[in-house]
């Protein structure tokens, strides 16, 4: 692929759509691209994350549990998965494996911090959606908790 379909890819990442395009060049050329056969295993549930991954083509199973139990979820091309490993280190909450031959972009968190870095406006950009998402996750919370509250005095 070209810098510039790895650049379209990402660019159609909501959070990643947010940065300049020099900033997205940068990520693009950086993002490791890794080729993996059905079966193979990306990463495990609980092992510590260094980025993200975008699925190219093919497809992962994500599976929370590795106990032979039916994956959890299956993405394909576009996805990007650990989006907020790209900003801090998190434990990896599930299995990937890949389910047919599969291309995957990996996004390491180092490279998103020097390209934000060396790119304030970007970095803005994302800070203000990541602080949207997080108010409409405690809106959501609140919601939930409103709702057992009920249960509890019903």
């Amino acid at each position: 692929m070209s810098l510039d379909d790895d650049m379209a890819l990402l660019a159609r990442q909501p959070l990643l759509s947010l940065m300049e395009r020099d900033a997205l060049r940068l990520l693009a050329f950086a993002a490791e691209s890794r080729t993996l056969r059905a079966g193979d295993v990306l990463f495990r549930a609980g092992e510590a994350s260094d980025g993200a991954v975008l699925v190219v083509s093919g497809a992962l199973a994500l599976a929370t549990a590795d106990d032979g139990r039916p994956a959890n979820e299956i993405v394909g091309p576009g996805a990007l998965v650990g989006e907020l490993a790209l900003f801090t280190s998190v434990p990896r909450q599930a299995t990937a494996i890949a389910r047919e031959p599969t291309q995957v972009m990996r996004l390491p968190r180092s490279v998103m911090r020097r390209v934000l870095g060396e790119s304030p406006a970007s970095a803005e950009a994302i800070a203000a959606a990541i602080g949207d998402r997080l108010r409409g996750f405690v809106g959501e919370l609140s919601t939930v908790q409103k709702a057992l509250s009920a249960l509890d005095e019903g």
